[in-house]
């Protein structure tokens, strides 16, 4: 019988980031908000959310504003910015085996078609992370591939 786990793993920075950037958009109205009222209104705590911001802006994503009214906001608009983007600024590629991207791991002959699975598990997680915005996020609207995926009963299940 196998063994199953949580199957993929998305980390607490990633989950965080994305919270963060769909709180910023949510706002809706473009002024920059503080790291403290992000952490505050989606529960994250400041030196980690302080660490995500800094990657985020490194990645282009977000800007800093200095100021009394200063805080974060985008450097372009959240419909520009995928969930897939936010991923890779935070952890990296979003799949990788040993650290390395599944193209460049090499495998002896009897295991050579696992680096086929690999490259595909990254194609499907492409097909539905770079197709969802931050935007879309922020409006609870999904793009309909997505919510059609979304809506396919075996998808719910753990196994």
């Amino acid at each position: 019988m196998p063994l199953y786990d949580d199957g993929m793993r998305v980390t607490t920075k990633s989950d965080y980031a994305l919270r963060a950037l769909i709180e910023i958009a949510a706002s809706g109205d473009g002024d920059p908000i503080s790291a403290d009222e992000l952490g505050r209104r989606q529960d994250i705590p400041k030196g980690f959310l302080q660490a995500i911001l800094a990657d985020l802006r490194r990645a282009g994503i977000l800007v800093s504003v200095r100021g009394k009214s200063g805080g974060w906001r985008f450097a372009d608009s959240a419909a520009e910015v995928t969930a897939a983007d936010v991923i890779r600024a935070v952890d990296g590629p979003l799949v990788s085996i040993y650290g390395q991207r599944p193209e460049a791991v090499e495998y002896d002959a009897a295991a050579e078609a696992l680096q086929q699975v690999w490259v595909a598990a990254r194609y499907a997680l492409r097909d539905v992370l770079e197709k969802v915005t931050i935007a879309d996020l922020a409006a609870k609207t999904l793009p309909p591939e997505i919510a059609d995926k979304a809506a396919i009963e075996d998808a719910w299940q753990p196994h």
